[in-house]
């Protein structure tokens, strides 16, 4: 175990294996919940099940022997939702046309990745900014713990979406739509539910565990919940523990390059159009997620330096681009890291064995996949709003008397929850800052990466 140096970073085996456990709890849900929605697209549910899995491992493996660091991966929320309701559904991409594009995604992070220019764009971040990424990691995290507890209930989805240049429509006729469909993208739930109850139960036990200082107390909190789940009858001990029907074979290396460029429909200037839009959106998307996670992660783990920076952050980089392209051949959506790692964090893991114990599991889920899915959303949840409330701290550090910080800072941090997207809220960060910026005449103070950065999201809301 000296290659992970555990004792340099003041930890044990006991700890790293139980902060793998943890984080691997709180993100399980999403084997299933990936295939789920990748079938929308005309997927097949188990060999995207099982590709979830793998690609996990590989992503998870590699963050821990190549950047030793205790983040996870999987393939992102929202961006599989991006693959099949936007690329397929809404664009009329197939899926294999839509996993050429993920594979074409992956292959440009890894070259922005070895020439430094991931690492350059990180570096450039404003300090606010920075310091705000943690703490809207932290509310967007309590948002999905208390949706995942049925605390309060979410369409899939954005509550807001950032949207520039849309239709307009006039006063009257948005009240008219409102009467005919009225929203319920967000409500409170049913306190008097059992699975609302198991989840508040979980939130008195893991705040009782953490307060007493429990070694490994959000985990024990999640197995503990878990047991109370089986007296409300919401964990579900499974019936059929066979693996029949798992299989690559309908998804790996089923990519359609040439269907990409297909113009039975459209012109060629239009094909490529498209096709640039939706290879952007995908890059710009996982590069500030990714980006973002690691930053909040590493701040909350004491990684970063003082300046900031994360050491090591180009083999993070990496590993999360080739995750991304292997997971494309294997039959999966864009593979990124993980905000549920600080569930890890918090739990005290602080070395790449927390997430080789994540791989690992992920590995084992193939062969015991019905048994992943016992542990129940209401399990997991109270760990997710209970690491929320700790990822907070870090906005201690913007200095909100001072508005050239303050603005930035406070979008950046609020529209991560309220727009369900990491990347939504840094990209506001950067833009505001740099007008800000412009407007006072401190040219000086915008690095030349902020301004195509707040550029290219300009027009990626607009397009």
């Amino acid at each position: 175990m000296d290659y992970f140096k555990l004792r340099e970073n003041n930890t044990t085996v006991r700890t790293e294996v139980v902060a793998g456990l943890t984080t691997f709890f709180t993100m399980a849900y999403i084997i299933f919940v990936n295939p789920s929605i990748l079938a929308k697209a005309g997927m097949d549910y188990n060999a995207v099940l099982m590709a979830t899995c793998v690609a996990a491992a590989i992503g998870t493996f590699m963050m821990a022997v190549v950047a030793r660091y205790p983040f996870a991966q999987a393939p992102g929320m929202g961006l599989n939702a991006f693959f099949a309701f936007t690329v397929v559904l809404q664009n009329g991409y197939t899926w294999q046309q839509g996993l050429a594009i993920v594979f074409i995604s992956g292959i440009l992070f890894i070259v922005l990745t070895a020439t430094g220019a991931r690492s350059a764009i990180v570096k450039a971040l404003p300090a606010a900014v920075r310091y705000a990424i943690p703490a809207g990691i932290g509310l967007f995290i309590t948002l999905i713990g208390l949706n995942n507890a049925g605390i309060v209930h979410m369409n899939q989805g954005p509550i807001i979406d950032i949207v520039l240049g849309a239709e307009t429509l006039e006063a009257g006729a948005l009240i008219e739509q409102i009467q005919q469909a009225p929203p319920q993208i967000l409500e409170m739930g049913n306190l008097g539910s059992p699975s609302v109850l198991v989840a508040c139960i979980g939130l008195i036990i893991i705040g009782m565990l953490y307060a007493l200082r429990v070694p490994g107390g959000i985990l024990f909190s999640i197995i503990l919940t878990t047991i109370v789940g089986l007296l409300f009858g919401i964990t579900q001990i499974p019936d059929d523990l066979s693996l029949a029907g798992l299989s690559l074979e309908s998804t790996w290396l089923k990519l359609d390059f040439v269907g990409l460029l297909s113009t039975e429909t459209r012109s060629m200037g239009q094909v490529i159009a498209t096709l640039l839009v939706v290879i952007i959106s995908f890059s710009m998307v996982d590069l500030f997620d990714t980006i973002g996670t690691l930053i909040g992660t590493a701040d909350k783990a004491g990684f970063l330096d003082e300046r900031g920076h994360l050491p090591r952050m180009k083999r993070s980089l990496l590993a999360d681009a080739i995750a991304t392209s292997v997971g494309a051949l294997l039959g999966t959506s864009t593979v990124t890291t993980y905000i549920e790692s600080n569930a890890g964090v918090a739990a005290g893991g602080r070395t790449g064995l927390t997430a080789l114990v994540v791989a690992i599991l992920f590995l084992l889920s193939i062969f015991l996949a019905p048994l992943a899915g016992m542990v129940p959303a209401a399990a997991t949840a109270p760990a997710l709003i209970l690491v929320g409330m700790l990822m907070l701290q870090s906005i201690q550090k913007v200095n909100f008397n001072d508005f050239d910080e303050a603005l930035p800072a406070f979008l950046t941090m609020v529209l991560m929850p309220f727009t369900y997207s990491i990347a939504n809220g840094i990209a506001a960060g950067i833009i505001f800052y740099v007008l800000i910026k412009l407007v006072k005449r401190r040219f000086d103070e915008i690095p030349l990466v902020l301004y195509l950065l707040a550029g290219l999201f300009i027009l990626k809301f607009v397009l």
